[in-house]
């Protein structure tokens, strides 16, 4: 022990003088002097003292007495004070200044701390100078056993697989003691197991846990979690040792020693003949005693007469087999299956193969009759036919079938949705595709048409088909030029110079490819001034046929190109390419042309010409517009014409004709209805109200125009057919009682007349006035 040695040591350094004054002892002399080498002098040392160890876990009332200091510069004349410093001191450790005995003031613990280092020194009492040099020492707390062994945790949790074998470790517990390992047995540690036989058994040294039965006796599907106590003794295991003890808390984990086992022997379902793919007819249950991933199965059809027709796949959710349609059923052709099962885990483990990891059942399966929709003989129709075919003419047909016994007749249709243009049609009894309209490929050259085949006798139940009409392209386009050509031509040139390089373009699509072949018109005089060269590649180059122009004399040709394809029938067109004369410098670069060459013809472009016609269309519709305010403000209302004789109110804006007005208002035709109804023929008709015959026989029967007049203005209030404005009806009736009767000339005879006035002086005084005015002769005024 390397630290006893130690101490040791100090205790016999420590305890013999280094000098005296006698003499020197061996321990004085250097171990060189000892060996003949030159002899170096020591410093002389003047402290003596015990060595220091003191018992942990003192009991006593008094002080602990450590040791004593001693300085051979202390002659016991009371001169000199010792001075502790260091760990503890004056707290822990005191020390008598006069003597220098050394204590303990109270109790110490070896595991809070192992051991002190302090300083002493000796100083004069009276000058407080120092007489020896500081010197350190330490001092070690002797151990005791007083601590119980700990483990790390107070509870461990371990895991072991089921039907491992004896001696399978488990793990491992730790427990450690606080005591001095150096010292004695204190800390010397033996495992034990109070807890837990006759399964686990735990190493005594090392505190490793294993199993102790074996395989057949360990099953997790008997028995899963297990408890064990272990405790550890320090002083070896001896009496008189103290323990500690702690839980271990052990679960054996799941093997695949449990094969999948079904529920039934046989499994019976129905399902309808018109379940689509993939539908689940049911569910099969299998249960297994393993849990996690050793419980997972796997159910596969291994024979049977629907092995083609159903399927079966496991829910990674339940674990149960889900029996699925693979291919269409038809109750007509197979009203029943059959199919064997069998079911087997994911993972195997072939230690346990011997208990049968495999289990077998048998699925029953009926067919269940229902009304089917009809059935198309192909999934899809495709046609083609020519872009020029006749209306009327039958593209393909479809045919379609109930696949029930009943095999009820179906009707043919097609869905409008599919042909919104209305272009086919189909015949409703034998599914023939038929032609409406005319086609053309250019403008589309695919049209797919959904056909709907509907039962008679149930039109809830249909089917639909799509078909596809691929148009065949036929030479019904004529080749054009490719973009709207213009060019120039210098004043000075040479014969045969490429002017220009045009392209054409056909809509048609011919399988072998397009060819084109250019030439010029036949007729007129561009033939000599320019010239075409047909390239070969579907390109033409425009060439000069003169030497010079003139731009003064012409200064824009017209040079029309005839294209022509080699279809059939053959089809062509004339193009116009328009050629400017231009003065160019010596290099051939335009400098100028004339202003009226400008612009891409001679003639008025599309554009300006669109431009006029609107202006036109905006004057025109100005012009109606003016027109038709004209004619409603010379609309006359409906009652102002001065010549209805009948109900009206008449309005003047001037002073009038007097008495000899006489085309004013007649109020004769109401005192003879009758007369009036004769000449009503002829006269104008009120816009406002139409008379009737009902209302002239009430007046002549009653021969009283005032109750004429109400009855007409009780009926212009209450007639629900008059016109939405406002209408006065103004009579001019004064009544019966009058002396004078009417003063109107409108009933007189002839208002031309000479006529005597002398009876207006009989009337009364009212009429005195009017009687003088009237009475007199012309002369008198």
């Amino acid at each position: 022990n390397a630290e006893l040695t130690f101490f040791i040591y100090l205790f016999f350094y420590r305890s013999f003088p280094l000098s005296v004054k006698t003499g020197r002892t061996m321990t004085d002399r250097p171990i060189s002097a000892i060996r003949g080498e030159k002899l170096l002098k020591r410093v002389r040392r003047g402290w003596m003292w015990n060595q220091f160890f003191l018992q942990e876990e003192y009991t006593g009332s008094d002080y602990q007495y450590i040791g004593k200091l001693q300085s051979d510069q202390d002659h016991g004349d009371g001169s000199v004070k010792y001075v502790l410093s260091g760990e503890g001191a004056g707290t822990i450790f005191v020390i008598d200044e006069n003597n220098g005995d050394l204590h303990a003031t109270r109790r110490l613990d070896r595991e809070e701390k192992a051991f002190y280092i302090l300083k002493a020194t000796v100083v004069n009492k009276w000058t407080g100078q120092k007489l020896e040099p500081e010197t350190e020492f330490i001092i070690k707390l002797h151990d005791i056993n007083d601590n119980e062994p700990k483990f790390s945790k107070e509870v461990y949790t371990a895991s072991v697989p089921e039907r491992s074998d004896i001696g399978t470790s488990v793990t491992q517990v730790t427990a450690t003691d606080a005591d001095d390992r150096m010292y004695g047995n204190s800390a010397k540690l033996v495992y034990s197991i109070s807890q837990g036989h006759p399964y686990f058994s735990v190493e005594p040294n090392t505190g490793v846990i294993r199993t102790a039965l074996g395989p057949g006796d360990m099953d997790r599907e008997q028995r899963e979690h297990y408890q064990v106590v272990i405790e550890a003794k320090d002083m070896g295991g001896q009496r008189g040792g103290l323990t500690g003890s702690t839980v271990v808390k052990i679960t054996l984990t799941d093997v695949n020693d449990n094969p999948p086992r079904f529920t039934q022997s046989i499994y019976q379902f129905r399902v309808p003949e018109s379940s689509k793919s993939g539908s689940i007819v049911g569910r099969i249950q299998a249960t297994d005693k393993d849990i996690g991933k050793n419980s997972e199965m796997d159910f596969t059809i291994i024979s049977g007469d629907g092995m083609e027709m159903f399927d079966i796949s496991t829910d990674k959710e339940t674990q149960e087999g889900l029996i699925t349609v693979r291919k269409p059923l038809d109750y007509e052709k197979k009203p029943s299956y059959t199919i064997e099962l069998q079911v087997q885990n994911t993972q195997e483990y072939v230690r346990f193969m011997s208990s049968g990891p495999k289990d077998m059942a048998t699925v029953r399966l009926a067919v269940d009759d229902v009304d089917e929709p009809p059935v198309f003989e192909k999934a899809s129709y495709l046609y083609e036919v020519k872009e020029d075919v006749a209306v009327g003419t039958v593209v393909g047909s479809v045919s379609a079938m109930d696949p029930d016994r009943a095999r009820s007749i179906v009707n043919y249709s097609i869905d409008r949705r599919t042909d919104r243009g209305h272009l086919f049609n189909v015949y409703p009894m034998n599914g023939s595709v038929f032609l409406l309209k005319s086609l053309d490929r250019e403008t589309t050259a695919w049209h797919n048409i959904s056909i709907v085949a509907t039962e008679l006798n149930n039109p809830r139940q249909s089917s639909s088909v799509s078909v596809y009409i691929r148009l065949l392209d036929i030479n019904d386009n004529a080749p054009m030029f490719a973009t709207v050509y213009e060019t120039f031509v210098c004043e000075k040139t040479k014969v045969g110079q490429r002017i220009q390089i045009v392209s054409a373009v056909d809509a048609d699509e011919p399988s072998s490819g397009h060819k084109f072949s250019f030439s010029l018109a036949p007729k007129g005089t561009h033939h000599r001034n320019f010239s075409i060269r047909d390239n070969g590649d579907n390109t033409a180059g425009i060439l000069t046929g003169q030497a010079t122009y003139s731009r003064l004399h012409k200064s824009v040709y017209l040079v029309p190109v005839v294209i022509t394809d080699d279809g059939y029938p053959m089809q062509s067109s004339t193009g116009t390419l328009t050629v400017r004369v231009c003065t160019c410098d010596h290099e051939g670069n335009m400098e100028l042309c004339n202003p009226e060459a400008l612009s891409s013809s001679p003639g008025l472009s599309t554009g300006a010409l669109i431009a006029i016609l609107l202006c036109v269309i905006i004057l025109l519709l100005v012009v109606v517009l003016v027109t038709a305010l004209k004619h409603q403000r010379k609309q006359e209302p409906l009652i102002i014409s001065k010549e209805d004789v009948r109900d009206n109110v008449v309005s003047y804006n001037d002073e009038g004709g007097g008495e000899e007005d006489t085309q004013a208002f007649d109020i004769g035709a109401l005192r003879h209805p009758a007369a009036a109804a004769a000449l009503d023929e002829g006269a104008k008709q009120r816009r406002d109200i139409i008379p009737t015959d009902t209302l002239l026989m009430a007046a002549r029967d009653n021969g009283d125009v005032c109750e004429f007049i109400n009855q007409r203005v009780m009926e212009n209030d209450c007639n629900p057919t008059a016109p939405p404005y406002d209408s006065l009806a103004t009579y001019a009736y004064e009544g019966a009682g009058s002396v004078a009767e009417s003063l109107s000339s409108l009933g007189s005879a002839s208002s031309e007349a000479e006529q005597d006035y002398n009876y207006l002086s009989d009337w009364g005084p009212r009429f005195r006035k009017l009687a003088e005015l009237y009475g007199a002769e012309d002369s008198d005024f």
